[in-house]
């Protein structure tokens, strides 16, 4: 569902390396490839994630669409290299015919027709979102560029939960980005961090796994990105279908959606005022930054909740497809909350969507002609509106 920008991954997560190609990009834009590490580095932290990540050391590889440090608007390859792929070369791997419940093992499987599940687990692991996160960071340098800012936090991890409210401002959300990246919850709200550390610190001694709630927003974004022309072009469409292709997501809701489901519409609505500028503004946004698939102007915000870990210590009922024998699970190194990590994937598949619908609504294929076609976009002011107030015909 993108119009202008196009993103393949590849890769295995035991692999030698994971690869993104990122084709549709400008050409002048500055890519630093401290900037694609420090995202890498935030996918990697987070309290309550497994031994793999004291393995990896993510970094990124640019090997096409960059020179001298810009893009040339050619097809941006990444590559993120497996360390762990020195412990799996060349070794004997013990067949894997037990499929785990919640994950792509025997649905992987009977799609394909493998002959061992861990063709599935390979393609289907949620180390394949480095990748993303890489090309995700190049995406967020173009939204940079024009003043946009995307950022995330988590607002429940198992059963804390933030009571956080929608607002119709940025610095409250860029106030929440600040404070997410001061703890390894990625949590908004200094107070409720221990909380949330001791419900994954309870969950790990009884060794289960927790899932959780976080919030993507964006600040700065102009109003008009997105159509209703056709229901693969709205907007809120396209950032669900990203949203919920990172592993383990299984519910989405752009502004409170499910809150204001339960309320009347008088209660939902954002109201419109205007200003002595002629500026045209809303001073709730409880419709999460998008009315008809098109951005408003206000903060863009999504929630999405991931569901807990489907690797558990304690062995789950199966059936080994070698036999045909009643089992249990083997247990898998996983995470026991990868809430905090999931984050900064959320931030790089909004980035991704956003930074197409920006391309999509300004054209031009360089950095240096989208400029002066951002500045002439129409804005929410009675001004840039040619309403005569005549009446006309079909």
């Amino acid at each position: 569902m993108l119009a202008r920008l196009r993103l393949l991954t590849a890769g295995e997560s035991h692999g030698p390396q994971l690869t993104a190609v990122l084709d549709g990009m400008p050409a002048g834009l500055e890519v630093p490839t401290e900037a694609i590490d420090a995202e890498l580095a935030r996918r990697q932290r987070g309290y309550g994630s497994g031994g793999r990540m004291r393995i990896e050391r993510d970094r990124v590889e640019i090997t096409g669409g960059v020179m001298a440090g810009r893009t040339t608007g050619g097809p941006i390859s990444l590559h993120v290299r497996n360390r762990d792929w020195e412990n799996w070369r060349d070794r004997e791997i013990e067949p894997m015919t037990r499929p785990r419940p919640g994950h792509a093992d025997l649905t992987g499987a009977i799609k394909y027709g493998h002959r061992e599940l861990r063709l599935s687990l390979e393609r289907s692991s949620a180390r394949e979102t480095a990748a993303r996160v890489a090309a995700g960071a190049v995406c967020r340098l173009l939204l940079e560029e024009f003043g946009i800012r995307v950022g995330g936090y988590a607002v429940r991890i198992g059963s804390v939960a933030l009571d956080l409210p929608a607002v119709a401002h940025d610095h409250a959300y860029a106030a929440r980005f600040t404070a997410a990246l001061e703890n390894e919850l990625a949590c908004p709200d200094p107070g409720a961090a221990p909380a949330m550390r001791d419900e994954i610190k309870r969950c790990r001694k009884e060794r289960d796994t927790l899932g959780g709630v976080l919030e993507v927003a964006a600040l700065g974004l102009p109003p008009g990105l997105g159509s209703y022309a056709q229901w693969d072009r709205r907007l809120d469409a396209r950032i669900a279908g990203a949203m919920l292709s990172i592993q383990a997501m299984k519910g989405l809701e752009i502004g409170p959606a499910f809150h204001n489901a339960g309320r009347r519409g008088s209660q939902v609505q954002d109201e419109i005022m205007r200003d002595d500028d002629g500026r045209l503004y809303r001073p709730t946004n409880r419709a999460g930054g998008l009315e008809g698939g098109i951005t408003t102007g206000a903060p863009l915000v999504v929630r999405v909740a991931m569901k807990p870990i489907s690797t558990t210590l304690e062995p789950r009922r199966t059936v080994d497809l070698a036999t045909g024998e009643a089992t249990g699970t083997t247990y898998e190194r996983s995470d026991f909350c990868a809430l905090p990590r999931a984050v900064p994937i959320a931030e790089a598949m909004l980035a991704l969507v956003l930074a197409d619908a920006l391309l999509e609504k300004l054209g031009g294929d360089s950095v240096e002609e989208l400029r002066p076609r951002f500045d002439a976009l129409r804005q929410a002011r009675t001004g840039d509106l040619p309403m005569d107030g005549e009446a006309w015909r079909f």
